[in-house]
């Protein structure tokens, strides 16, 4: 198969450079243009960037020019976006309208109704929005999203739970520093510290779900009936994200059946694909971040602590790698099913 032209839009920033890092030795894509903002436009990568995902920068980037996020400067097929959500709403739009493929993980279309928020091994129909967005907005080419990072690990751990009746969740995240990006968070304030606040978090893992878990008619997907309510917080971890989820059902459900239910979720045949979507640890003292985060090379979610809280309710505890699974990872396993799909 001849690899597939991408390019990184926001190469330098944390995420930016986990594209990157997970891009560089792809079987299927082929890293062609790495796009900044226009102060860093003409540098050369391996000189300008910060690397912090990985010892060194990979050979193949390192000596590479920096492009203006501007589609006329790139020649790619898909582009990866880690800009900020303020700046991908304009650009990310640039980029489709000229036929690219924008695989995004900012959050500034995840809500739209014509763009498709996806996780492979939970909606994969719901890519099935491509044409109505296209229709939509006279575009030649499309944006498909991915989750916010704590979302996505709950919504991993929520999707078999829903044949079993599932009502209504409650969630606490502990959140690690990487979700806040590069220098992040001020290390007098989380040193020693717990912050209970993460702005517009909370919002965010309270409505993606909804539409992630909800039924695609074939014009709009239709809000999952579930509530989920969210507490987030920022915790002293490096990378891995920690949920504590309640999950409630209209009927009884025993452990067992959430552990079968657990380890049901098939894996899809793509190469960021990990063997297990979801890892269940018997030990009551697990999942870790720093002994679990990089399960399935940081594509599985783990699942432990899983016990009774009331007739028709249990609890567990949920990890995911937060800029893998969670962000770059996400949107290049989205890309790979769109190229099985043939919607590339």
């Amino acid at each position: 198969m001849k690899k597939i032209k991408v390019a990184v839009l926001g190469a330098t920033g944390m995420v930016g450079q986990k594209f990157i890092q997970l891009l560089s030795k792809h079987p299927w894509f082929e890293i062609t243009a790495l796009a900044a903002s226009e102060k860093r436009v003409g540098k050369v990568y391996g000189e300008e960037v910060n690397w912090l995902v990985s010892a060194n920068v990979p050979e193949e980037v390192k000596d590479m020019e920096m492009v203006p996020l501007d589609p006329k400067s790139i020649d790619a097929d898909i582009v990866f976006s880690a800009l900020p959500s303020d700046v991908a709403k304009k650009v990310e739009a640039e980029f489709a309208k000229e036929g690219f493929v924008v695989a995004s993980n900012a959050s500034a279309y995840r809500m739209e109704e014509d763009v498709p928020l996806v996780i492979p091994e939970v909606n994969p129909d719901h890519l099935g929005l491509i044409e109505v967005q296209k229709k939509n907005r006279g575009w030649d080419g499309f944006i498909v999203t991915n989750p916010n990072c704590t979302t996505i690990m709950l919504v991993i751990s929520l999707k078999p739970l829903v044949d079993l009746g599932l009502k209504n969740v409650r969630v606490a995240s502990m959140q690690a520093l990487s979700g806040a990006g590069y220098p992040g968070v001020p290390s007098l304030a989380i040193t020693d510290n717990v912050i209970p606040f993460i702005k517009g978090e909370e919002e965010k893992v309270e409505t993606e779900p909804l539409k992630l878990l909800g039924e695609f008619n074939g014009s709009k997907v239709l809000p999952a009936p579930i509530k989920v309510s969210a507490s987030c917080h920022r915790v002293p971890v490096i990378d891995g994200h920690t949920e504590a989820v309640w999950a409630e059902f209209d009927k009884s459900v025993e452990v067992e059946d959430a552990i079968n239910a657990f380890e049901s979720l098939k894996p899809l045949d793509l190469p960021t694909s990990p063997e297990k979507v979801i890892v269940v640890r018997r030990e009551p003292d697990r999942p870790q971040p720093r002994l679990d985060r990089y399960e399935g090379n940081g594509m599985s979610v783990v699942v432990g602590r899983i016990r009774k809280d009331a007739d028709n309710s249990i609890k567990y505890i949920v990890l995911g790698h937060n800029t893998v699974r969670g962000a770059a990872g996400a949107s290049i396993l989205n890309a790979e099913l769109m190229v099985k799909e043939k919607l590339i």
